[in-house]
């Protein structure tokens, strides 16, 4: 088992930063990749970007790119998403989420899917205002 803890959310202006942390603890040893969903209020979950665990590969949804870096901490167990020129569409409830998984997969498209992954944190606010 693994559980994940978000914090970082919170209330911004237009143009504004925030960088978003994940902590993960148990059974951390077995995570393959992490990623970060997000989803806003009468959306569905969405992906925002993933890294692979121990080479590193970093993913994101086109409508972050350039914008958003994912970054991870392996002594710490961290992941973190830094967020630049936050907008207000980027307002949602932003999900830290691991996988677990046997071999290697170079591929945005494996990782922008939920359902790869296996444990989810309870979610952090980001509220961007005009």
């Amino acid at each position: 088992q693994v559980q994940l803890v978000e914090s970082g959310g919170g209330l911004v202006q237009a143009g504004d930063s925030l960088r978003l942390s994940c902590v993960a603890s148990g059974d951390t040893v077995c995570i393959s990749a992490m990623g970060w969903f997000r989803q806003a209020p009468g959306k569905e979950r969405e992906f925002v970007a993933a890294v692979m665990w121990s080479v590193g590969n970093t993913y994101y949804a086109d409508s972050v790119k350039g914008l958003f870096t994912i970054s991870r901490d392996n002594a710490k167990n961290t992941v973190y998403l830094q967020m630049n020129s936050l907008k207000p569409e980027d307002t949602a409830v932003y999900y830290c989420a691991a996988a677990q998984f046997s071999g290697t997969y170079y591929s945005a498209v494996y990782y922008s899917d939920h359902r790869v992954y296996d444990y989810w944190g309870q979610g952090t606010q980001v509220t961007v205002s005009s």
